[in-house]
Order: C-alpha cells, then sequence, then structure tokens
C-alpha cells in the first residue's frame, strides 16, 4: 500500500495541502479529480519520488513498480515502435539484459568443465538464473513481444507500422506509444493523467477494457465522465489545501460532494449564529467586574473552537449562446456526396462516395466512425473549408455558421492579447461587452491582456468558444470542443447546446456528451454513410455497438 499521512506542501505563497493524507490499496482504482492548480500533478510526482513535501510522511513497498503517463513526452528516435515499446518495459527489460549477461557467461563456463572453479562458478550463475528466470516470467517477460504487439494495435497503431520508426510519428501519436509503454509495463501502481486526451473513441473503448481488466492499483485524472464511470471505485478530491476521498464513482462523488457541501453550509450556520451570541455577551459585560470571569471563560472557549470554513466555490464557465436568427427548415442537404485526397506519393484516396442526408432546423447530429473515415472531412465540407470532389452539398437559406476545428487552436494569432483576439472578430461590439464575454469564460481583470501564445490548450479552447458565441450563429459545427475542457465546463457547454436555438453537427470522443444531446446519427465507416434517427445511445443498440 502507498501511504501519503499529514503531507503539508506549499510553493512561494501558495498552498496546496496543508495535513493531507491518501492511501493507495493494491489493486484500487482511484479517480483524481480537483481544480486546475490544486495540485492532482503534484500528488503524481509525490508518489513517483520527482518531487518532495514539507512535512508528513510517505511510505511505498520497495518491490512495487510505479508506471507514471504525464503529458509529456520525452525525446523518441532510434527505434521501431515495437523496439519502443519494449524498452519501456523497465524491469523487464532489465531482467531480460541480466538473463542474457548469465546465458553467455554460463556458456563460456561450460567450456572448461574440468575445472573445479568453474564448475562451483557455473552451479552459482544456473541458481542466479533461476531466481533471473522466476522473475522475469512472473513479470511476463517471455509474452512481452506479444503484449507489446496487442497494446499497440488496441490503442490505433495496426501491425503494419510497428516497425515504423518512432520519429516518423506526431506528437500526438507519440503519447500513444508513450501510454503503451506504460501499460506494457504492466506496474504495480499505474498513475496517468488524462489518458484518453489524444485517442478516437474506438481506442477509448479499448483502454477502458484493459484498464477494468487491470490487475495493479490506478490513480488517474480524466476529463471523460463516463470513462471515469465505467473504470474507477473511488474518487479522490484534490481542493482547498486538502484531500478528500469518496467511495463511488464520479456520478456517485457529485451527488455525494452537493450533500457535504450543504451539511457544512449547515454547519457553518449554525456555528456563526452562536458565535455572533457569544461575542455579543462579551461585548455587552466585557467593562462589568461582576461579569468578568463568564467573559473570560467565553474568550477562551472561542478560542479553542475549530473554526468551519466554506471552501472557495471552484469556477466554472458559464456558456450562454445568443438567440440566432431562424433560419431555414432545411438546414444542411446533401446527395452523393464524394471526397477524394490525393495523398503525397500521388496516389487518390477516397475518404467516402455516394453519402447523402439532410439535416434539419434544431438537429443535434453526432458524426461518428473509426479514426480516419472522414468524420472531420465531413464537416469541413459542410463548413465551406473543402470542398467536394463531386455530388452536390446545399446550406439552407438564412444560416449562419460557426465552426470549431480539431485545429482551431492554431488559427489563434499568438501575439494578441485575449481581448484584441475577440474584438478584432467583433470590431462593432463595446468593451463592456467584450470583457462581459469574456468574463463567461473566465478570463477578467488583467487576464483579458495575456497573450495567445502563453495560454494553454484548455485557455485556447475557451478563447475559440467565445470567438463563437460572440456572434449570433444559427448553425454549430463542433469538431472535438471537449478536447481541452475539465469535466464541469463540458457540462456547461452542454447544458448550453441543449437550449441552443439552433442546428448543431458534432464529432466528439465523449460518450456522456453524445449521449446527453444528440437526436441523430451519421456514422461514416467503409467510404459510406449512414443516417439512423435517434439519440446516440439508441444508435448503439441498433448498431450492435452498445456492448
Amino acid at each position: 500500500m502507498i501511504a501519503l499521512s499529514d503531507i503539508h506542501k506549499q510553493y512561494g505563497s501558495k498552498i496546496l495541502y496543508k495535513g493531507a493524507s491518501l492511501q493507495v490499496k493494491p489493486g484500487e482504482k482511484i479517480g483524481l479529480v480537483g481544480p486546475n492548480g490544486a495540485g492532482k500533478t503534484s500528488v503524481f510526482r509525490i508518489i513517483t519520488g520527482e518531487q518532495g513535501i514539507d512535512s508528513g510522511t510517505i511510505t511505498k513497498p520497495d518491490k512495487w513498480v510505479v508506471g507514471y503517463f504525464a503529458q509529456d513526452v520525452g525525446e523518441m528516435k532510434g527505434r521501431s515502435v515495437l523496439e519502443e515499446v519494449m524498452a519501456g518495459a523497465g524491469k523487464v527489460s532489465a531482467l531480460a539484459g541480466r538473463l542474457k549477461s548469465l546465458e553467455s557467461r554460463l556458456e563460456a563456463l561450460s567450456l572448461n568443465l574440468e575445472d573445479e572453479k568453474a564448475m562451483e562458478e557455473m552451479n552459482r550463475v544456473i541458481e542466479q538464473m533461476g531466481e533471473v528466470q522466476l522473475e522475469f516470467e512472473s513479470r511476463g517477460g517471455y509474452t512481452l513481444e506479444s503484449r507489446a504487439r496487442e497494446v499497440l494495435t488496441g490503442l490505433g497503431i495496426g501491425p503494419s507500422d510497428h516497425d515504423s520508426r518512432v520519429e516518423s510519428f506526431s506528437g500526438g501519436w507519440k503519447m500513444r506509444i508513450e501510454l503503451c509503454k506504460m501499460l506494457v509495463l504492466q506496474p504495480d501502481v499505474l498513475l496517468m493523467d488524462e489518458p484518453t486526451n489524444h485517442l478516437d473513441l474506438e481506442s477509448i473503448v479499448w483502454l477502458e477494457e484493459w484498464l477494468r481488466n487491470f490487475k495493479g492499483a490506478l490513480v488517474m485524472t480524466s476529463h471523460d465522465r463516463e470513462f471515469m464511470n465505467r473504470i474507477v471505485s473511488r474518487i479522490v478530491e484534490v481542493a482547498n489545501q486538502t484531500i478528500t476521498s469518496y467511495s463511488g464513482n464520479y456520478d456517485f462523488y457529485e451527488r455525494e460532494r452537493e450533500i457535504r457541501k450543504d451539511q457544512l453550509i449547515a454547519q457553518h450556520r449554525k456555528q456563526q449564529d452562536m458565535l455572533a451570541k457569544e461575542e455579543e455577551f462579551i461585548a455587552r459585560f466585557a467593562a462589568r467586574a461582576s461579569h468578568a470571569a463568564q467573559v473570560q471563560s467565553r474568550i477562551k472557549k472561542l478560542e479553542k473552537i475549530d473554526r468551519v470554513e466554506l471552501p472557495t466555490e471552484e469556477k466554472s464557465v458559464s456558456f450562454e449562446f445568443p438567440v440566432p436568427p431562424r433560419g431555414g427548415n432545411d438546414v444542411v442537404r446533401f446527395k452523393s456526396l464524394e471526397k477524394v485526397w490525393k495523398k503525397e506519393n500521388g496516389s487518390l484516396h477516397t475518404v467516402f462516395a455516394g453519402a447523402s442526408g439532410l439535416v434539419k432546423r434544431l438537429d443535434r447530429v453526432a458524426v461518428v466512425g473509426v479514426n480516419g473515415a472522414g468524420k472531420s472531412t465531413f464537416l469541413k465540407l459542410v463548413a465551406g473549408q473543402a470542398e467536394p470532389t463531386s455530388g452536390d452539398l446545399a446550406i439552407g437559406a438564412s444560416i449562419n455558421t460557426g465552426y470549431f476545428s480539431q485545429h482551431a487552436l492554431d488559427v489563434l494569432n499568438p501575439n494578441k492579447t485575449i481581448f484584441d483576439e475577440i474584438h478584432d472578430r467583433i470590431p462593432e461590439a463595446t468593451i463592456g461587452y467584450v470583457r462581459n464575454l469574456l468574463g463567461a469564460f473566465l478570463f477578467s481583470g488583467d487576464d483579458v491582456y495575456k497573450k495567445i501564445g502563453v495560454l494553454s490548450g484548455g485557455e485556447k479552447s475557451r478563447v475559440v468558444l467565445a470567438t463563437l458565441l460572440a456572434k449570433p450563429n444559427n448553425l454549430l459545427i463542433l469538431d472535438e470542443p471537449t478536447n481541452h475542457l475539465d469535466i464541469r465546463s463540458r457540462e456547461m457547454l452542454l447544458e448550453a447546446l441543449k437550449v441552443f436555438e439552433g442546428t448543431v453537427l458534432l464529432v466528439s470522443h465523449d460518450r456522456h456528451f453524445l449521449k446527453q444531446i444528440t437526436n441523430k446519427v451519421f456514422e461514416l465507416g467503409k467510404g459510406e454513410l449512414h443516417s439512423y434517427e435517434g439519440t446516440y445511445a439508441e444508435y448503439l443498440v441498433r448498431s450492435g455497438r452498445g456492448a
């Protein structure tokens, strides 16, 4: 068991933990939650030993192997993908090297069997090999390559790419390779910081199943509510300078947190009433000698009372789309739509062909399909960011389109301030309107003058969403809008889209988000598009993907 007991940690004037404790038991699966900056990542780094603590105690079994998947990837080069993943198997790789060394030593000694000292040494080597082999086998050493291939394929890197050089992969795919290394390591405790960030829905479902069957302990953060619900049995909240445990999944945590909050408010109110009465008594009789003993007694009583403190309210994004002008009933109509891309080698690739369908006013359409099926391409065609190779695509009358792409963050000017980025898009707006808009997205005070270039991914996402909010669009085309948003910000966006008086076309790997909002599904696959009327949950059943 890993135990952090009564730990204190401070950075300058910022206190992360004050007397906080956490236990991680063998085989336990824990979801780590809390506002940005509260100290979730520091919990991981304290467990791994990358960070120390100011006071308190940390206990960790010496033989436990800890795997840590973080949101940064070290240098990868000089190996194939398969070699890179196998090399990340930690102690298993070291044991394999030790076995190889002992085998070489044994082979050399076998050439001199008549030497008594050589025979004694040979017996010692055989005994060492037995011990190393036993541990190597217990850690899955003999199945390392097959496990590495299975994990790579499960996370979307197919057999044809297993021998490709790691340096040929983009940053997002290198994150997948790093994740593969952690899974193949099969540690005693696995620490994971947002493991689903760079995964498509199929890879998320595969990872979810792998983690459910994982025998070791797991501590993870995730912005994917359904992913968290399906895996963890305990939520640990890092907030308000302490660490609080909740038995149950994320849904249970949300309900229980509100109950505890209501109880705390009631305790605070009761205590404040009591303090007010005591302080009134002290003030009234402080000058009377006849009440001196009583006054002093009550002063000492107040000094000893543990004050009930209410936690600081966590900020969350407040989305409120303006009422858009009404457009036509037929928002998007397409028939026999085809898109063909030209590859770098000059060959042609058909993304999809013969796609036909209709998006009507107030539809919430989920566009789904495996990675590479053409979901983003389809949204680009509707948004006018690309031209179809053939077929007809018509946008209805009086339709104003707002488009959020996966690469929307890249179109922001890194040299502009947040304020200028928004104001330049709506130059007719007053300073007050722009400030109010940015305030809804948690940019207030001098924060609005931060340069885009210094913002985090989540902050940039909020800026782009603010640009959509700035104009009265009645068709929103959203390609992975939740990628950099935390769970609460996703919930706020979800609630806003539910009451949005326009039409939505959406690609997302957040299943909770899709289940809550959609009333139609376009499925892309094998170069075709199939339309399903009904919710995403109904689509899963009807398409046979519910399992």
